[in-house]
């Protein structure tokens, strides 16, 4: 039998060739972690080759993305279909093995990593929606869901500030199921990290409410006995921080930066493997070693043991099972379509004037009762961003059979454990902060986009509307921004009505993030017809129209339709044929067919007027450049929203001046 040493020396090699041969990559931590990777993957980690998908599996994360290929050899020799060729081209176009692991659950791959603490952060929100659904759904001897999270990080993961926001988090509601072991080897691509990161991360740990042990990375012994306490300790999530050398074995780089981000070298190579003894061929591994690592026989009998579990739960709770089934697919109830028109009749009964975060929380009370999987939450803001419905109750520790997360000040925290909550299944999760602060966690954003998550990303407060907080608090260029990130679809509605639907499309949606955008000031309920009514899902339509073909289009959405409308009735007034399109998702409308998009904007019509609250840059391409666009391409002002928008110009006179102008152009 080999010994653990041998075993994970397959890891290092394969790290070092593969590496080698791309030219291109991080053999250095691999190369240290591959003992404790060991340890772990062949006596602790519950999961099944044959069935990434098994719904109780333990999850893993390598947070520390740039060691990829200590992941991707873990998946090959475990028995994931993961096959040596695709470790031959680590990082060419078109391999699985991307240069930072990339979500691909079919290949055991749970979350994409390389933005560092990331994954850690994911890993958070993994084990919240363990113990969540745990409590949901387990029974006196019928666990079913029951699974630890288990978390590889580097220092670069413990100097990004997401890691105090997410870890912090973690020991407060105390997730017993996360065990966090730290790759402490003191380098990273400027060297040695004692001349910028002093940190004593043990006690910074241990103030969090974790349970924490330090131990010597290279001792398979010591790595065990630390993960059998943790696995023990069910109240506080647990750090193990694994003492080790960066690219251990290598005769001459080993402990230096040179063993981070660049290949050793082929002469290095050759005195590592000497150095082991390893006599294979690049890419060949013995077969002693493979038959030793291989975990496909006893990942099925895991799962068989947990099928046999589940069936006795079955039989016992049958409507509890079905529920279970149906959220860890990602379905919608049966009666979701009822659910979408009852909110869609409790936004149509309202007919004063109402701020759109309001009219959220009236369509949040219509949807909730009928999604038990929908688990909000906010940033420290939930009276301010109406995330709170009237079923909600708070998940708090020693309580967690609730549907509400209270963050805390920690927007990029939260952005990123909601990416990690929608990666276990069973639930959906949605999370309020101000639209300005979406800055804070813009990189959780682009990564939940990049894995085509639902995560729903509620953001209040929207424009100079929310009027005297100024201009630290007012977004100017966020929507914009966010705009600009692929797979982002953002709804930034004009009413209640069109928040309703607004609500309704991203919880279909299932492909991406969707990033909802309210205001603080009230706005007046527009008027529409049955056939505007059934074309606001389409991102874009006709709100107001003229007799024959317009002279002039009017783009509007959210607090500025309203604005809009006044003043096409005001061109109107004076005799010109004026279109006014709602575009509450831009994302949506560009998805439409041509035919639809003609119809919305025919192309004859070339004296377009766009108006929205903030920057101006992506409306030229609705307009075209010889239309205007009313917005802000500079920041706001501390006042009174009524004062800021005549002072800025975003008024209905203003739009009744443009569309004139934009005529008598074309003339």
């Amino acid at each position: 039998m080999p010994t653990r040493r041998e075993l994970a020396n397959v890891i290092r090699v394969l790290s070092m060739d593969a590496v080698q041969l791309a030219n291109s990559g991080h053999p250095g931590a691999p190369m240290g972690m591959a003992d404790f990777a060991e340890v772990l993957w062949r006596d602790f980690l519950k999961y099944n080759p044959a069935n990434p998908h098994w719904w109780d599996r333990d999850r893993f994360v390598l947070s520390n993305g740039h060691a990829s290929m200590l992941l991707y050899s873990l998946l090959h020799l475990t028995g994931y279909p993961l096959g040596m060729d695709e470790i031959k081209h680590f990082r060419q176009l078109g391999s699985r093995t991307s240069g930072h692991p990339e979500r691909d659950l079919d290949i055991g791959i749970e979350t994409t990593t390389g933005p560092l603490g990331q994954g850690l952060a994911n890993g958070v929100g993994l084990a919240l929606a363990e113990k969540i659904l745990a409590t949901h759904f387990n029974r006196p001897e019928l666990p079913i869901v029951d699974h630890h999270t288990w978390v590889f990080v580097g220092d670069g993961c413990l100097m990004e500030g997401i890691s105090h926001e997410a870890c912090s988090l973690a020991g407060t509601l105390e997730l017993g199921k996360l065990i966090v072991l730290y790759d402490h080897n003191g380098i990273s691509i400027d060297g040695n990290v004692a001349g910028w990161f002093a940190d004593d991360t043990p006690r910074r740990f241990e103030a969090y409410g974790w349970q924490v042990q330090s131990v010597d990375g290279h001792d398979a012994d010591a790595v065990a006995q630390a993960i059998r306490a943790a696995k023990a300790e069910t109240a506080r999530p647990s750090l193990i921080s694994c003492k080790t050398v960066i690219g251990w074995g290598a005769p001459t780089k080993a402990g230096t930066k040179e063993a981070h981000g660049e290949p050793l070298g082929v002469e290095e190579v050759a005195a590592t493997k000497l150095r082991f003894g390893w006599t294979a061929p690049p890419f060949v591994v013995p077969a002693e070693l493979k038959a030793a690592w291989d975990h496909t026989a006893a990942g099925r009998a895991a799962e068989a043991g947990w099928q046999q579990l589940y069936g006795r739960y079955r039989s016992a709770y049958p409507q509890l099972a079905e529920q279970f089934e149906r959220r860890m697919a990602n379905a919608l109830p049966t009666d979701w379509a009822q659910t979408r028109q009852a909110a869609l009749s409790a936004a149509q009964a309202v007919s004063a004037p109402q701020a759109t975060r309001a009219s959220s929380q009236l369509v949040l009370n219509a949807i909730g009762v009928a999604l038990p999987e929908f688990l909000g939450g906010s940033a420290d803001l939930t009276g301010s961003n109406n995330t709170l419905q009237k079923i909600s109750r708070s998940i708090e520790p020693g309580d967690d059979a609730g549907n509400y997360i209270h963050y805390g000040v920690r927007e990029f925290g939260m952005t990123a454990a909601m990416s990690g909550i929608a990666l276990h299944g069973g639930l959906v999760p949605y999370g309020g902060t101000f639209l300005t602060f979406s800055d804070y966690a813009r990189n959780a954003v682009r990564m939940a986009a990049l894995m085509h998550l639902r995560v729903l990303l509620v953001y209040t407060h929207d424009s100079i509307g929310l009027g005297e907080d100024g201009p630290t608090h007012q977004p100017i260029e966020h929507l914009n921004s966010l705009r600009l990130i692929p797979n982002l679809t953002l709804w930034r509605p004009a009413d209640a009505v069109e928040s309703a639907v607004a609500w309704s499309e991203a919880i279909e949606h299932q492909s991406g993030p969707s990033a909802l955008i309210f205001t603080r000031q009230a706005l007046p309920q527009l008027a529409r017809t049955t056939a505007a009514l059934a074309a606001i899902r389409r991102g874009g339509y006709v709100l107001l129209d003229c007799e024959g073909l317009p002279e002039s289009i009017v783009l509007a959405t959210g607090s500025e339709v309203s604005i809009a409308l006044e003043g096409v009735k005001a061109a109107t007034a004076q005799g010109r044929r004026v279109r006014l399109v709602s575009m509450p998702c831009t994302e949506l409308f560009d998805a439409q067919d041509a035919a639809y998009r003609e119809s919305v904007l025919p192309a004859a019509v070339h004296a377009r007027v766009a108006i929205e609250a903030g920057t101006t840059g992506l409306w030229w391409r609705y307009v075209g450049l010889s239309g205007r666009v009313i917005g802000l391409d500079h920041f706001g002002a501390s006042g009174k929203a009524p004062d800021l928008y005549r002072q800025f110009g975003i008024t209905a006179e203003h739009v009744l001046q443009a569309i004139l102008e934009a005529i008598a152009g074309e003339t």
